[in-house]
C-alpha cells in the first residue's frame, strides 16, 4: 500500500501549489501534508468562501491519510509495472491483484478524506517515485525478484502502520477504514511470501 491515483481532493489555496513547482520540484506527500497543517490557520469556518478549506479530522488522522494515499497509490503503479514486466505468473498475478484491490481502498480514502476536508497528494512521493524508477529499470529475473522483495518489506511495514493506526486514529470513519484494510494488508502478505517461496 505504500503510504493509500489520486487527485488533491481539498481545494489549495490559489497558486500554493503551482508556486511551489515553480522554484524546484516539491515532494506531493510532503506539499498535502503542508497543506493540512495549514488549514486551521487559513480557514474561518463561518466565511462560506473558506468552508471547504476546514479540516475535520486531527492532523495526526489527516498524516495517517496522506500517507495512506501515497503507499495505495504506489501500490497500484508498480502492481501495473508487474503486469507488465513479470516473468513469474504469480508476480504478474499478484501485480494484478495489487492493482484491484489498491484501486477500491484508493477510491474510498479519496471519497473519505473529500468528506474530512484532506488534502492528499497527486502524485507519487519521491521516496515512492524512486522505487518505481528504480524497479522499472529492471528486467526478467532481476525484476520479479526485486518486486517480491519490494512488497514483501513494504506490506510488512504497512501492517504496522495501519496495526497502530487502528488504536490511535480519532476520526471513526478513518479507524473503520484502517481495521477494513488492514485484513486486506496481512492477504496481499501472505500472498506475495507464497510467490517468493515459488520463484526460479
Amino acid at each position: 500500500m505504500k503510504k493509500y491515483q489520486f487527485l488533491l481532493v481539498a481545494p489549495a489555496p490559489a497558486g500554493l501549489l503551482s508556486g511551489c513547482n515553480n522554484t524546484h520540484k516539491t515532494d506531493s506527500k510532503a506539499t498535502a501534508d503542508t497543506l493540512n497543517n495549514m488549514k486551521d490557520s487559513v480557514a474561518d469556518p463561518s466565511k462560506s468562501i473558506t468552508k471547504d478549506l476546514v479540516m475535520k479530522v486531527s492532523h495526526d488522522d489527516a498524516r495517517f491519510a496522506v500517507a495512506a494515499a501515497d503507499g495505495g497509490m504506489a501500490e497500484v503503479q508498480l502492481g501495473q509495472l508487474a503486469s507488465e514486466k513479470g516473468t513469474d505468473a504469480g508476480v504478474k498475478d499478484f501485480g494484478a491483484m495489487m492493482v484491484k484491490d489498491h484501486s477500491a481502498a484508493n477510491s474510498k480514502l479519496i471519497a473519505l478524506a473529500k468528506k474530512k476536508g484532506i488534502s492528499l497528494a497527486d502524485s507519487l512521493s519521491e521516496f515512492e517515485q524512486k522505487t518505481k524508477v528504480k524497479l522499472a529499470a529492471k528486467s526478467g529475473k532481476d525484476f520479479d525478484k526485486a518486486y517480491v522483495d519490494d512488497m514483501i518489506g513494504d506490506h510488512q511495514k504497512d501492517i504496522q502502520e495501519f496495526s497502530n493506526a487502528c488504536k490511535s486514529l480519532k476520526d471513526p470513519e478513518l479507524k473503520e477504514f484502517a481495521n477494513e484494510t488492514l485484513p486486506v494488508l496481512k492477504m496481499h502478505l501472505a500472498a506475495i511470501q507464497k510467490v517468493k517461496a515459488g520463484l526460479k
